[in-house]
């Protein structure tokens, strides 16, 4: 079979190296791709815009295309999908009105008022002053997010008031996110874990995916302006089976019984960002209408089933046909990133590194003594477990190729991740990857999994 993945981004590169591994798998190509893809075995790049539908359209006849997968939210929103199916292919992946979910806070907020489903009160503002004078009233913190797609970057945790009448100037005041901040969702502030909950959908059909936790502060002790996110890892030790009960029961199972009654059928994969409070409780902080990054790169690290199968199965309605099986390690991805992500950075510097022997176990030690983590078991294979998969992999993002050197591109440059025994040998696996590649103004976060590490398991 022949597969188009739309899309540029680390969550691209992990779903095309997924997939190119199932046996149905003819010919894997990605558009436009990155720098990484180029290189992946049994992958190959289109440059292609991911939001051409027309484009993509005759790319996909001209190539057989069997399945179509969306990887980011841009296309979806505008209605890349439709298009797709309207012309006979199948896709996986959201119409554009559900995409909404995503695409819109103020419509997300609303639907889930509408359907019952544990989100934080909020208020919705397209004016100034009217949203500055709101604050007064409720005072901080608060969260401020445009309404729109902001790259994961258009939502600020204001502490003080301050901040909060700060973020509020910023977006419809000096328009920093253009028309995505035209409008502005102001909510409470919710307190607990945060944890990504990933499921694929198809109608009514529901598979819940591994769980997942990522770091989406710049900073170490998740400090710092909001990012696309720095690492992730997976499982999530919170979830235990019971809460796992509990978000299907009282968010998953209602939001997609709403998206059904609305008219909104769904096919493809919903994320929903949840803060689980000190009562357990599940509360929802957005909707993705796609996998997650960086958490699609552990889950994939771990997913034993056909990537492909698991895919086809939603787009033809058959999920409850499959089953997604998970290895018993752990994974964790660390992302390296730019000077000066998530606001300005500068692009084109040489990566080195990247083809570096892959012996972690060498500096696996040293690494957790700097984060603070424990080893586990050390498996003693170099690059691979015990099990014979694969123990560290580079996923790229913001790269791309100029003739045999690869450069950044981005500000979310590299996604190292790696398997272990459990969440703390994974990180030194994964860190111990990151310290044998360099760039120009690279940086990373040295504690990612430390929320899970604390908990006192790792598992």
């Amino acid at each position: 079979m022949n597969t188009l993945i739309i899309g540029a981004g680390g969550r691209e590169h992990a779903l095309a190296w997924k997939i190119a591994q199932s046996p149905q798998a003819e010919r894997v190509f990605v558009a436009p791709g990155n720098g990484g893809t180029l290189v992946e075995t049994g992958v190959e790049n289109v440059d292609l815009d991911p939001t051409d539908a027309e484009a993509l359209i005759d790319f996909a006849r001209d190539q057989q295309i069997d399945l179509c997968l969306i990887g980011p939210e841009a296309p979806l929103v505008a209605g890349v999908s439709d298009a797709l199916v309207a012309a006979g292919l199948r896709c996986c992946g959201p119409s554009q009105q559900a995409a909404q979910l995503e695409g819109s806070k103020d419509f997300a907020k609303a639907f889930m008022q509408r359907h019952g489903i544990p989100t934080a009160a909020y208020r919705t503002f397209e004016g100034r002053e009217q949203a500055l004078a709101y604050l007064d009233q409720v005072g901080a913190p608060v969260v401020v997010k445009a309404d729109g797609l902001a790259a994961g970057k258009g939502v600020v945790v204001a502490e003080t008031l301050a901040e909060a009448r700060a973020a509020v100037e910023a977006m419809l005041g000096q328009g920093r996110f253009g028309e995505a901040g035209a409008r502005v969702v102001i909510e409470d502030k919710l307190l607990g874990e945060e944890v990504s909950f990933i499921v694929l959908v198809s109608g009514e059909q529901v598979l819940p995916l591994a769980t997942s936790q990522d770091h989406k502060a710049r900073d170490e002790g998740d400090r710092g302006p909001n990012t696309g996110g720095m690492g992730a890892y997976s499982p999530a030790p919170i979830v235990t089976p019971a809460l796992e009960q509990r978000i299907m029961r009282e968010v998953i199972e209602p939001t997609v019984a709403g998206l059904r009654a609305e008219g909104l059928p769904y096919v493809g994969f919903l994320y929903a960002g949840l803060m689980i409070g000190a009562d357990g409780a599940p509360r929802v902080l957005e909707y993705n209408c796609r996998l997650g990054d960086p958490e699609t790169q552990p889950i994939l690290m771990r997913l034993e089933s056909d990537l492909l199968e698991l895919c086809l199965a939603a787009t033809g309605g058959r999920l409850p046909e499959v089953e997604a099986r998970w290895r018993d390690q752990a994974a964790l991805g660390v992302v390296m990133a730019a000077g000066g992500y998530p606001g300005d950075y500068a692009k084109g510097h040489p990566i080195s590194g990247l083809d570096a022997a892959r012996d972690c176990d060498s500096k696996a030690e040293t690494s957790a003594a700097n984060i603070g983590m424990s080893t586990g078991t050390d498996t003693g294979t170099g690059t691979r477990t015990d099990t014979g998969e694969q123990e560290a992999k580079v996923f790229h993002a913001g790269t791309k190729r100029d003739g045999e050197q690869t450069l950044t591109n981005g500000g979310r440059v590299l996604c190292v991740t790696a398997l272990g025994a459990d969440i703390g040998e994974a990180a030194a696996n994964a860190y111990a990857r990151a310290e044998q590649i360099q760039f120009a103004d690279a940086f990373y976060r040295r504690d990612i999994g430390h929320r899970a590490l604390k908990r006192g398991t790792s598992r």
